[in-house]
């Protein structure tokens, strides 16, 4: 059955606010560099009186997914809370102008829209601190299954699972979609993330709930309790039909059916932000599969909009992704 949308990405709807910083700013905050913290609101407002001025974008890790899918000319939608207030008014327009359907509707009663401020220093870290507001209340409400059911892979961030209807919200969706016959791609979002509901994931993947499966090292590593990254893979990889790893400069790998591809990391001119690598691999890993391509040609795609998106501050992509990808895979 022909699906309305290629993918659907489902995540925390937060304005990204990048601003230079020094490791002096960092170490007078008190901020250990490289680290993402939640903080509250009046937090968020207080440290982003002392920023440097800076760049507002639509994000949350499956909405810079979502963008990159689109960039890529694969059809995507997305679902993500936003206030009634002039970030999430932001947030929706911005979001669209990349070329994604935004389908939840703003509301009243969920306090502020949430930003996530991250201060890029000039090794290329970034230091988030996040604000979550609004995006922590996705009610199951918002899932509908029929959006779901029109979209051939609905893809998930592990991030959601931190309260209860949000949690409540993303397994509506994956019963949506396994019901419909369709993928269910999942992030794992953060070692800290994992360790947190690690049983809660491994249940997700022994129930057979995940058809893509996307960490990076220390996510697979922290998943399957292994010390030896070999082991965790080969721990994890016979409970999900794709498993998708990537290693930083050292690429990415995929296990499917027993097949273990591996891929090498792009060269670039210089590392400026690392915000949102993990990201853009996955949304360009998701159009490979949309697009029907071998399982080395979605690492590649994956590869290339990682590359891309690391070369510049921001986690959306500035150079045309179709004319960087066709140029590779033709």
């Amino acid at each position: 059955m022909t699906a309305k949308y290629d993918v659907l990405c489902i995540g925390n709807a937060i304005v990204d606010v990048i601003a230079d910083a020094t490791d002096e700013f960092l170490e007078e905050q008190g901020l250990d560099k490289g680290s993402m913290r939640l903080i509250d609101e009046d937090e968020a407002e207080r440290l982003y009186d002392l920023m440097n001025p800076g760049r507002e974008v639509s994000g949350g890790s499956a909405g810079n997914t979502a963008a990159g899918i689109a960039a890529l000319g694969v059809s995507c939608a997305y679902i993500g809370q936003v206030a009634d207030d002039q970030l999430g008014n932001i947030y929706r327009h911005d979001i669209e102008a990349a070329g994604v359907d935004f389908l939840t509707e703003a509301r009243s009663d969920v306090g502020a829209t949430a930003r996530c401020l991250i201060l890029v220093t000039p090794d290329a870290q970034r230091t988030m601190n996040t604000f979550l507001g609004a995006a922590n209340q996705l009610a199951p409400e918002a899932i509908d299954p029929a959006a779901i059911a029109d979209a051939g892979i609905t893809y998930l961030e592990g991030y959601l699972w931190d309260l209860p209807h949000a949690k409540e919200a993303m397994e509506k969706a994956m019963d949506a979609a396994r019901e419909a016959g369709r993928k269910v791609a999942f992030t794992l979002s953060d070692s800290f993330c994992i360790s947190r509901h690690r049983g809660d994931f491994l249940r997700l993947i022994e129930d057979g709930k995940i058809d893509i499966l996307f960490a990076n090292e220390k996510e697979i590593v922290e998943l399957a309790d292994k010390g030896d990254f070999d082991e965790a893979v080969d721990e994890v990889a016979p409970y999900v039909p794709t498993l998708v790893v990537t290693r930083s400069e050292k690429g990415a790998i995929a296990v499917e059916g027993g097949h273990r591809a591996r891929m090498r990391a792009e060269p670039i001119r210089e590392l400026v932000d690392t915000t949102g690598a993990g990201d853009l691999f996955a949304a360009g890993f998701l159009a490979g599969v949309a697009q029907g391509r071998e399982l080395d040609e979605c690492l590649k795609l994956g590869a290339i909009a990682a590359a891309e998106v690391i070369q510049h501050y921001g986690a959306r992509p500035e150079e045309d992704l179709k004319i960087l990808s066709a140029g590779v895979l033709a």
